[in-house]
């Protein structure tokens, strides 16, 4: 037996016993999941044509010497540790937050 709340889709596998907010909520989640889709991809275009004009390597000054690096993998690196360093700040604040039982 199976009803319109099991098809992750949202439209339910009989037709005739359908009413029309069923069918809207079905057209509506079909649309979220396309324009999540096409949100996406159009991002990693993006992402991917960014990572394609910049590889031309740059120098990069440490406290204790320099080297010499992809220009693209040193924004992936910056954004990968702010990411971290984000993801701790909002843990912390959470623990901090919270109140005493």
């Amino acid at each position: 037996m199976s009803s319109s709340h099991d098809d992750p889709i949202g439209t339910p596998s009989t037709g005739g016993d359908v009413s029309r907010g069923d069918r809207l909520r079905g057209k509506a989640h079909r649309g979220r999941v396309y324009s999540s889709a096409l949100t996406i991809g159009v991002l990693a275009g993006i992402l991917i044509a960014l990572a394609a004009s910049n590889t031309r390597h740059v120098r990069v000054s440490w406290v204790v010497g320099s080297s010499s690096v992809s220009l693209v993998w040193l924004v992936v690196g910056a954004a990968a540790i702010g990411w971290l360093l984000g993801i701790a700040t909002m843990v912390t604040l959470r623990r901090r937050a919270r109140p005493k039982a």
